[in-house]
């Protein structure tokens, strides 16, 4: 069964568009177009790119948590949602929903915004762009038969960014990638498991089907976003 639990989140086409933005963006570092966005960010290019590379490989990957039980679930299907295309895995002998973490949907995002809160000392703050983007996600977020809980993938990122910036001008970029991966993770998978067993998902992943692409675009690009608008002021970065 562990096995069956890794599998992408999205469909090979709209996973090779993650990749060719990453791709995009590895070029606009590499001519310093980026630099700035980053270094408000805390990070240097290297760690940047590291840390996009883990999100998308990181996706594959499900730690299974527990075992929901369940209706019979769906399996070796393809859904669509607001023009996205999320994978149901294929799977047998299958005992019900297995409630899992997303390596790169969940852990990853969840890391690297505990360090920025602690670097910075963002906790009321941080507290406030979570409060109010999960407010936000949580009432965009929509349960789909065979995949859990699922997010539109654009609408946050403005949001995100744009609320950062009311927060903080100088900390808009480490504000919106906290507010927008931690919002989306609480506002549309944790304040959601009540309806995850009753969907018929062999896989319910915090992080992954459903809400790592808007996870991935919304913490990647409301960074950019607002690393643009706050002020110059170059960080020490590692």
């Amino acid at each position: 069964m562990h096995s069956q639990v890794q599998y992408l989140p999205i469909t090979p086409g709209l996973f090779s568009v993650l990749v060719l933005l990453f791709a995009g963006l590895i070029i606009l570092i590499q001519l310093r177009i980026l630099r700035y966005a980053y270094m408000r960010l805390g990070v240097g290019p290297g760690v940047a790119l590291l840390l996009l590379f883990g999100s998308l490989v990181g996706s594959y990957f499900n730690i299974p948590v527990t075992v929901l039980p369940g209706k019979a679930v769906r399996s070796g299907e393809i859904v669509d949602f607001f023009g996205m295309r999320y994978v149901v895995p294929l799977v047998t002998q299958w005992p019900g929903t297995v409630l899992a973490v997303n390596v790169g949907g969940a852990v990853i995002p969840t890391l690297m915004s505990s360090y920025l809160v602690l670097r910075y000392q963002l906790w009321l703050k941080a507290a406030i762009a979570v409060i109010a983007i999960a407010f936000v996600i949580h009432m965009m977020a929509t349960p789909v038969q065979g995949v859990g809980i699922a997010v539109p993938v654009f609408a946050p990122v403005v949001v995100t960014a744009i609320l950062a910036f009311l927060l903080s001008r100088e900390y808009a970029a480490p504000l919106a990638y906290i507010g927008g991966s931690m919002g989306t993770l609480i506002g549309a998978d944790l304040l959601n498991l009540d309806k995850i067993g009753n969907l018929g998902a062999p896989v319910a992943s915090i992080g992954g089907a459903g809400t790592f692409d808007g996870i991935f675009l919304t913490g990647i690009l409301a960074v950019l976003l607002a690393g643009i608008a706050s002020p110059a002021r170059p960080r020490e970065v590692w």
